[in-house]
């Protein structure tokens, strides 16, 4: 909004809070408000749609300057999920809902969050709280609706969707997402979207090259 009262979004791409979306448009009619993105990129103009998406914002900042590797051991460090690509919707899967109430059960969504790639199954998770697996299971099902499989699917696929929006192969985001493998990987995507990874990146790569230009 200061941006904008200062005359330096005129006729630029820009987001902010869905929230308040609407009105960074109307008050500035000349800009080109995208609502339901985390950043955008227009030039040398950038616009987060808050304080976890500026933290995306800065990790692509990071990976554009000193590589993917560097990014994600900024993200593992700050305990955050890996960044998600500007053009992907304010409301993906680790955001929807309210976060676990219980410490216990929020320490485990944010391992697997700070590193998808880990070995998440339902022993080894338990074994970070050392309780039994039906103790996690119950855990997921009354805080989360769901199940720990589920959540770390979820939480995959959601990554594995912004590498294929950041340019990687499905195969390259199938391994740094953390899927067995790409079959793993090409199901999901047929189950939550009904399309194959490789479909996805060729109906959504205009979109993701019009935001990083």
């Amino acid at each position: 909004f200061v941006h904008a009262a200062a005359d330096l979004l005129d006729a630029e791409r820009a987001t902010t809070h869905w929230q308040v979306a609407h009105e960074l448009a109307t008050r500035c009619p000349t800009c080109r408000v995208e609502p339901d993105a985390i950043y955008v990129r227009d030039g040398t103009t950038y616009t987060s749609a808050g304080v976890t998406a500026g933290i995306d914002l800065a990790l692509a900042l990071v990976e554009e300057d000193h590589g993917p590797d560097l990014a994600r051991d900024v993200a593992r460090a700050l305990v955050v999920y890996m960044q998600r690509a500007g053009g992907q919707s304010q409301f993906s899967a680790p955001l929807q809902g309210p976060p676990p109430r219980s410490p216990a059960l929020r320490r485990i969504t944010d391992l697997v969050t700070a590193d998808p790639r880990g070995d998440h199954s339902l022993g080894e998770l338990a074994k970070h709280l050392n309780v039994s697996t039906r103790h996690l299971t119950r855990l997921f099902h009354d805080e989360l609706a769901t199940t720990p499989a589920r959540y770390v699917e979820g939480i995959r696929f959601d990554m594995a969707r912004a590498l294929l929006d950041r340019g990687h192969t499905a195969t390259q985001a199938a391994t740094l997402a953390g899927f067995p493998s790409y079959e793993s990987m090409r199901r999901v995507f047929a189950r939550k979207l009904s399309i194959s990874p490789a479909a996805y990146q060729r109906q959504f790569g205009t979109a993701r090259r019009a935001n990083a230009g």
